[in-house]
């Protein structure tokens, strides 16, 4: 096995920050795993890929396509080619679902990422299945399906090829302009409304995204991704997620006519939510690199969620309530109503994967 190296050094990024900081690293430290009894490779290939202090390890499910259950979210089936994430967001909420493989939701989860290499074999059998009904299948619900290791495995790229072959629709979130890798397929998946692209951003604050989020694109790139596939077609929503109050809450407006300008077709917003061990990661990083204001962040986040740092209850989790969220959601609807009068998501078209599910077997 492989074992990630991780650096210290002393360079504080911020007059307020600990001396000892792990560089490249959201998270700071590796929450307890309590299911660190499990044996690492029971599904895993021997021979790991380790690059840039990352190792990265092959697992073969057997299925690839989730459903998804949230009434917060609006789509019913997601895929994940990738299981942890190098992009390194310290407030991930995906991970929690790292201990699940054996490791912590802290560095294990950015340091040692599971990919799929038999992703695209299983997709085609559910695309080619009777049973299977034209839906949209979000590509990523949980981790970044754009994260650096995609420039060289190109898994998404073949799903999204899948999805041209069977005219199927697929939906994208992203953070990562890698995407403009594909803009092949995204331009004529969109030629016949089958695509949907989110681009996720969080602040324009630099200083704030090298430590909060060190491994994905700039602001300032990721309003050009937008700008790039609008121009191009391809219908692109910005995603304002997580706001987190306190320090990044005062950026709704400007971020939200950024994106217009660049041409995003509408814009939404999440609130952040510490679940489980996010909880002990976020706060951890918050006294390595801004303690002085750690107490006011964390009081504003519990706001948010009746006193709590997070909210499992659907309908409310994402959104938070009361006084600090109505003032969130009330920003996010006056950026709208300024910068996205007119503008509309399309609908998906469902009505084209009957006829390229079976080929010619459909003559018969």
């Amino acid at each position: 096995m492989c074992f990630t190296q991780i650096l210290f050094y002393i360079a504080p990024m911020n007059d307020n920050q600990s001396e000892i900081y792990i560089s490249g690293r959201g998270a700071q430290l590796n929450t307890p795993d309590p299911f660190s009894n499990l044996n690492h490779f029971s599904s895993f290939d021997d021979r790991p890929i380790q690059i840039d202090s990352t190792t990265f390890l092959k697992v073969h499910p057997k299925t690839i396509v989730n459903r998804v259950k949230s009434p917060d979210l609006h789509f019913d089936f997601s895929i994940n080619p990738y299981q942890g994430c190098e992009h390194g967001c310290v407030y991930c909420y995906a991970r929690n679902t790292h201990p699940y493989w054996g490791y912590s939701a802290g560095l294990d989860f950015e340091s040692k990422v599971l990919f799929k290499p038999n992703a695209a074999d299983i997709l085609e059998k559910q695309l080619r299945s009777r049973k299977w009904k034209a839906a949209e299948i979000m590509l990523s619900g949980n981790t970044d399906c754009y994260q650096p290791i995609e420039k060289k495995l190109k898994i998404t790229r073949s799903l999204l090829e899948l999805f041209w072959k069977f005219r199927n629709p697929v939906g994208i979130i992203t953070k990562n302009a890698l995407i403009e890798r594909d803009l092949d397929l995204l331009k004529k998946l969109s030629e016949h409304a089958l695509v949907k692209v989110i681009i996720s951003i969080t602040t324009e604050d630099e200083k704030i995204r090298r430590i909060m989020e060190p491994r994905t694109a700039t602001a300032e790139k990721r309003f050009e991704v937008i700008k790039k596939l609008s121009k191009a077609g391809i219908p692109v929503f910005a995603l304002m997620a997580p706001i987190i109050p306190g320090l990044t809450d005062a950026e709704i407006l400007p971020i939200a006519k950024k994106a217009a300008d660049a041409g995003a077709r509408d814009f939404g917003y999440g609130i952040v939510r510490l679940n489980g061990d996010v909880a002990t990661i976020f706060e951890d990083w918050l006294d390595k690199t801004m303690p002085a204001r750690k107490q006011k962040i964390l009081k504003n986040i519990k706001t948010c969620h009746q006193g709590n740092l997070s909210n499992s209850n659907f309908n409310s989790r994402m959104k938070g309530s009361g006084t600090i969220a109505q003032i969130i959601k009330d920003q996010v609807n006056l950026a709208r109503r300024i910068y996205f009068k007119g503008r509309v998501m399309p609908a998906y078209n469902l009505n084209l994967h009957d006829q390229y599910k079976l080929g010619q077997l459909k003559l018969f």
